[in-house]
């Protein structure tokens, strides 16, 4: 089995970048925007909440959307929707405000990170899983440089906002892109029976899947930078910057599971993934230097790299052809585990410390390998 990568291939690709730059650059903002607005760790975690209400949204109304307008478009306005809350977010201090524009951004990002699995899914048939998992390489390959971005602006002393602002010309330049991509690819479901029905138990369970490791996935991403500063001394801007190691390493695990995937079961894979991160975590908890907590982000990006791709490409295997529906149903556990594990753990933290308010990440992952075993075929049939 090979991956043939074409324009329509390559243009979701890229379209999946700015959504990760958008995601992976506001993580350590948040840590940031704390500092100006003068709140504890559960009010800024609010803005995990926002991000989650956004991304709910967005799969509450992207069933309807795509039978309208087709994938492409909804895509294209997904993208112009996030660069609206961007410049929404970086406008003020205001809480309100600040908390709408990652709503926002969050609602259209949302669209482009959704809709990405079943175009690709559909476009690359056998090797979807594959093209699922590289696509989302080259998201986290794209968000390895916002959080360097972020940092280098904060020590240029500009401040963090400029780096968030440089992502509204490119998007503008891949609208024009897109423009170009013919209606009939990908842009309508090519399942007739998707919309309709029940998704069965093996979906459900994959959903749970998904959902653990998006939020162990958030957890880390919005608060590393305060684990790097309080527990390993690093100041603001490196501390900022060095979220990039859990980026790369997610890019680095996206890019090897797009080849594992083309020979290895995703069940084989996620299970893999879950002994990776949960390694990588046990060192970056354990240790109180940078020197040994940064490498051990890489490993735990490595890990959670693929509990997204592979996750959504197990629940739209397992969603008897209704890829639309099975990926607008993992928006919504995207949209949970956002802002509920994000959220919890901010909580926690003010009450116990961040360093204790962390251990919800091995809970996270316990979850994640109980239900890979609970919806494997073979579990199944023995059921």
């Amino acid at each position: 089995m090979r991956l043939d990568r074409d324009r329509l291939t390559w243009l979701t690709y890229l379209q999946l970048g700015t959504y990760g730059y958008f995601i992976y650059g506001f993580g350590p903002t948040v840590s940031l925007l704390r500092d100006e607005q003068g709140t504890s760790r559960s009010v800024a975690g609010l803005h995990g909440t926002a991000l989650a209400v956004g991304t709910l949204l967005s799969a509450l109304v992207l069933g309807a959307l795509v039978r309208r307008l087709g994938r492409p478009t909804v895509i294209r306005a997904g993208m112009a929707v996030m660069c609206l809350g961007i410049v929404t977010y970086v406008a003020t201090t205001a809480l309100p405000v600040t908390l709408l524009g990652v709503l926002v951004g969050a609602f259209g990002g949302s669209f482009v990170v959704v809709l990405s699995a079943p175009v690709l899914s559909d476009h690359h048939a056998g090797s979807g899983p594959s093209a699922i998992a590289e696509g989302n390489a080259v998201a986290a390959g794209v968000g390895t440089v916002a959080p360097l971005v972020v940092g280098a602006c904060v020590g240029l002393g500009v401040g963090w906002r400029p780096a968030l602002l440089l992502l509204v010309p490119v998007v503008a330049l891949l609208a024009l892109a897109g423009r170009g991509e013919p209606p009939t690819q990908a842009a309508q479901p090519t399942h007739p029976l998707q919309h309709r029905g029940r998704l069965p138990a093996r979906f459900w369970i994959s959903w749970v899947v998904v959902t653990a490791g998006i939020a162990v996935e958030f957890c880390l991403v919005l608060w590393t930078a305060d684990v790097l500063r309080e527990r390993m001394g690093l100041t603001p801007g490196p501390a900022a910057a060095g979220v990039t190691a859990l980026v790369a390493g997610m890019c680095a695990g996206r890019l090897a599971g797009g080849r594992l995937a083309l020979r290895w079961s995703v069940d084989t894979l996620l299970y893999g993934a879950i002994l990776t991160a949960a390694s990588g975590f046990a060192v970056l908890w354990l240790t109180e230097s940078a020197l040994i907590g940064v490498p051990a982000l890489v490993v735990c990006g490595l890990g959670i790299a693929l509990f997204y791709p592979l996750g959504v490409a197990r629940a739209i295997e397992a969603s008897d052809g209704r890829p639309d529906q099975a990926s607008a149903r993992t928006g919504v556990g995207a949209a949970l585990a956002a802002g509920g594990g994000s959220f919890v753990l901010a909580a926690v933290a003010d009450q116990v410390g961040i360093h204790l308010a962390l251990l919800l990440v091995p809970a996270l992952l316990l979850v994640a390998a109980v239900g890979v075993r609970a919806g494997s075929r073979r579990a199944l049939q023995v059921v």
